[in-house]
C-alpha cells in the first residue's frame, strides 16, 4: 500500500498530536495481541495503526477513551452509601432504648467571640513553671 502520511490521518483527528499519541497508543495494542482491521502488507505496528484511523476501521473517539482509561491509576466507582449502624458493643444501641444515650452537640463560635474569650484569659505565673 501506498504510503500513510499525517495528512490522510488529520482530517480524523483534527491535533497532530493527539493523533500520534492515539497511534501510539493504538501500536501498543496491536502489539499486545489485539486483532488488527487492515491488510499489514508487510508493514509495523504504528504504521498499521495510522492506516486503521486514515480508512477509519477505528473509531479515533473509542481510541482516546481506551487511552484514557489504560492512563488512568484510581477509578472512581459511585456507590451509594452505607445506612448508620449502631455501635457494636452498645447496650444501649442493643437493647434500643434511648434513655442511656448521649447528645452530643458541638458548639459554634464566631471569631469575635473567641477574641474576646482570648482577651479574657490570663497569662500564667512564671513561678509555676519552675
Amino acid at each position: 500500500m501506498a504510503r500513510v502520511t499525517v495528512e490522510d490521518c488529520i482530517d480524523k483527528v483534527d491535533n497532530r498530536f493527539e493523533l500520534v499519541l492515539l497511534a501510539a497508543h493504538r501500536a501498543r495494542m496491536i502489539s499486545s495481541g489485539s486483532q488488527i482491521s487492515v491488510d499489514r502488507d508487510n508493514d509495523k505496528n504504528p504504521v498499521v495503526s495510522l492506516r486503521e484511523i486514515a480508512e477509519q476501521t477505528v473509531s479515533p473517539g473509542d481510541l482516546k477513551e481506551e487511552l484514557i482509561h489504560s492512563l488512568q491509576k484510581y477509578v472512581e466507582v459511585d456507590e451509594p452509601e452505607a445506612e448508620a449502624v449502631p455501635m457494636i458493643g452498645s447496650d444501649s444501641a442493643a437493647a434500643g432504648s434511648s434513655e442511656d444515650e448521649v447528645d452530643l452537640t458541638f458548639n459554634s463560635m464566631s471569631e469575635e467571640e473567641l477574641l474576646k474569650g482570648l482577651e479574657g484569659m490570663v497569662p500564667p505565673d512564671k513561678s509555676d513553671d519552675l
